[in-house]
C-alpha cells in the first residue's frame, strides 16, 4: 500500500466522509427539540408551533417545542450553543441573537459564531407609528424636521432597551441626524398603552400590533420598515423610499444550530424547515402574525446573518446602546 502523505491525507479524509456521512444517515436518532428562547405566545414561539405539527411527519419523530425565557433570548440561547452538535437541539431565533452579539460585553456564549445557520424561514415587518395628537409629523420629513427644531423633546417607546424597536428608531435617528428621547418599557402592551394615551410620541411596531389600531384612527402609520410597501397598507411609503435609509429594517426569523452540526444534517433540516413552511396552515397562522415566509439555503442565511451582526454593531456603538 502507497505511503506517501498525499494518500495518507486522501484517507484520512475519506474516512471523515464515511464517518460524517453515517452519523447524518441516522439523524434524526430521538425527539427534536426547538428551543424558544422567550415566552409562550410571542412570534418566535408561534414559529416553533407550527413547525412542530408539521416536521413531525417529514422527520418521523417527535418534535419538542422548550421555551427558555430571559435576558433577552440569552438563556435559551446558550443552552442551544452548548448543546451536542447534532441536530437534535435547535434554536428558533429573530435577529435579536446578532443584535445581542454587541449588546452584551459579558456573554458565555457566542451568539454568532457559536451557531449554524440553518433555515430562514419569515420576516416581520416593523412599521413606525405615531400618536395622532403629535403635531406636524405625517411623514419622515416632518418627524426629523419636529426634532431638530426641538432635540431631544420628542419621545419614542420601546419593549426594551436593545431590543429591534430600539434599534431600528436608534438608525433612524442617526441617519436622519436627529436626537428623540427613548422610553423603555417591560414588554410591548404597557409601551402600546403609552402611545395609544398620548404619554410617547412614537414607536416601532410589529405589522399584526399597529394594524387595527392605524385603521381605528387611533395610530398614524408614518413610514414601514419593509424593502416593498405592505399591501395593508399600500399608501404608507418605506423608509428607503424616502431616502434615509438604504435598506429595510425588517426582523428575520430562522433556525440555527449548535456550531459544528454536520453539513448533511443542515441540508436535511433546511429542506424539511422549507417544506413546513409551504403547507396552508403555517401560511395562514405566519399571514395572521403579519409574518411574510421566506427561504434561504444555509449559506445564504448565514450571509445574512454575518451583515446584520456588522450593520446593528455599527448602530449599538455609535448610540453607545448597552444592555449589560
Amino acid at each position: 500500500m502507497p505511503s506517501t502523505p498525499w494518500f495518507k491525507q486522501w484517507l484520512t479524509a475519506g474516512l471523515c466522509a464515511l464517518s460524517l456521512g453515517a452519523s447524518a444517515a441516522g439523524w434524526p436518532h430521538g425527539p427534536v427539540t426547538l428551543v424558544v428562547p422567550y415566552t409562550p405566545g410571542t412570534g418566535i414561539d408561534l414559529i416553533a408551533r407550527q413547525l412542530s405539527a408539521q416536521l413531525p411527519a417529514l422527520l418521523e419523530q417527535p418534535v419538542i417545542v422548550e421555551n427558555l425565557p430571559g435576558a433577552s433570548g440569552n438563556i435559551g440561547s446558550e443552552k442551544v450553543a452548548r448543546a451536542k452538535p447534532d441536530g437534535q437541539t435547535l434554536l428558533v431565533q429573530v435577529n435579536t441573537l446578532v443584535m445581542n452579539k454587541s449588546l452584551y460585553k459579558r456573554l458565555a456564549y457566542d451568539p454568532v459564531n457559536d451557531f449554524t445557520p440553518v433555515a430562514l424561514t419569515s420576516w416581520g415587518t416593523l412599521l413606525l407609528v405615531a400618536n395622532p395628537n403629535v403635531q406636524k409629523a405625517a411623514s419622515v420629513a416632518d418627524v426629523v424636521a419636529a426634532a431638530k427644531a426641538r432635540p431631544g423633546q420628542l419621545n419614542y417607546a420601546t419593549p426594551g432597551v436593545g431590543t429591534p424597536h430600539h434599534l431600528a428608531m436608534a438608525l433612524l435617528a442617526q441617519r436622519g441626524g436627529i436626537e428623540l428621547l427613548h422610553v423603555p418599557y417591560k414588554g410591548t402592551a404597557g409601551a402600546v398603552t403609552d402611545l395609544l394615551g398620548g404619554r410617547v410620541d412614537f414607536m416601532f411596531l410589529p405589522v399584526h400590533v399597529a394594524l387595527q389600531h392605524i385603521k381605528e384612527g387611533k395610530l398614524r402609520a408614518i413610514a414601514t420598515g419593509s424593502a416593498k410597501r405592505l399591501p395593508q397598507l399600500p399608501d404608507v411609503p418605506t423608509l428607503t423610499e424616502t431616502g434615509l435609509m438604504a435598506d429595510n429594517i425588517d426582523m428575520w426569523y430562522g433556525v440555527l444550530a449548535p456550531k459544528g452540526t454536520p453539513p448533511e444534517v443542515v441540508e436535511r433540516l433546511n429542506q424539511v424547515v422549507g417544506q413546513a413552511l409551504k403547507t396552508p396552515a403555517v401560511e395562514k397562522a405566519f399571514e395572521t402574525q403579519g409574518m411574510v415566509p421566506a427561504s434561504a439555503s444555509p449559506a445564504e442565511f448565514g450571509a445574512l446573518v454575518a451583515k446584520d451582526a456588522q450593520r446593528w454593531a455599527e448602530v449599538v456603538k455609535k448610540s453607545h446602546i448597552t444592555a449589560d
